[in-house]
């Protein structure tokens, strides 16, 4: 396959890219990255795209609730507006691809619950091809807590899922989640357009599940990409199809610039993207 390009998720400097856009952009730029991969851009798309264009960086894919009202991250909740207002916020920044981050636990604990996750999925794609573009999931760790059959929840909601959907692993949070992560990546195969390179010790309980007690990113020991649990060098050479590898830190380990740095070289100088 033509190897992915590399990207970063801009949750990871959430602040930094608050409270100082084109600064945040410009030193992600002289780093050598050409792609960013935006969050909370529904509410700002116009700031967004101006200070991308200034920098000289694209967001082909960016992160927006698409099947829930609210939103929940382990450092809080972000009302969600409706599918029509995010996909015209997205192709005024130039995304091509929107993917949903985040569907709770509740949600994916019954079959019911990830029939509704696929259909409403379903019908955002159809929704997202009037504007010209596309949709996507991304998991954390919660998809991979149920079983259906001898399916996980995961497996069940890919079985229901359209192929237009577009699939991002968060290698990170697959293994949280308990899985093969390289298996999984097989799995998936050509579906898998996009993955989060993402490394750290793993917790040693799912911290999604209904008993867990309540955690936020501060709580999770992440490292450099190559550095952690995470079979991140195999993952990504069992991957078939993906466009996009994108750097993400949930919980820096230290200056985050100096961070995304460090995970950038990792994948340039091991041949992984272009």
């Amino acid at each position: 396959m033509a190897l992915p390009v590399a990207s970063v998720q801009l949750y990871t400097l959430a602040a930094e890219f608050t409270a100082d856009m084109d600064g945040s952009l410009d030193k992600l730029a002289k780093i050598g990255l050409e792609n960013v991969e935006a969050f909370d851009f529904v509410r700002r798309p116009a700031e967004i795209r101006a200070a991308l264009d200034k920098s000289g960086l694209a967001s082909p894919t960016g992160h927006a609730p698409l099947l829930s009202d609210e939103l929940w991250t382990p450092d809080g909740s972000i009302p969600t507006p409706s599918n029509e207002v995010v996909f015209e916020a997205a192709a005024e920044i130039g995304i091509t691809t929107v993917i949903d981050p985040m569907v709770p636990t509740e949600r994916w604990i019954t079959e019911d619950g990830v029939k509704d996750i696929a259909e409403r999925l379903n019908a955002a794609s159809e929704k997202a091809k009037e504007f010209g573009l596309k949709v996507g999931y991304h998991n954390h760790a919660q998809e991979f807590l149920a079983s259906f059959d001898g399916q996980t929840a995961y497996q069940r909601f890919l079985s229901l899922v359209d192929p237009s959907v577009e699939i991002e692993l968060d290698l990170f949070w697959a293994l949280v989640g308990g899985q093969d992560v390289v298996a999984l990546v097989e799995e998936l195969g050509d579906r898998l357009v996009a993955v989060h390179v993402k490394d750290g010790v793993a917790p040693a309980s799912n911290p999604f599940a209904p008993d867990a007690p309540k955690f936020n990113s501060s709580d999770l020991d992440q490292r450099h990409a190559g550095e952690g649990d995470v079979p991140t060098v195999e993952a990504l050479k069992a991957a078939t199809n993906v466009k996009y590898a994108v750097i993400e830190y949930d919980n820096v380990p230290g200056d985050v610039f100096e961070d995304v740095e460090n995970s950038y070289r990792f994948l340039v100088d091991g041949g992984f993207v272009a």
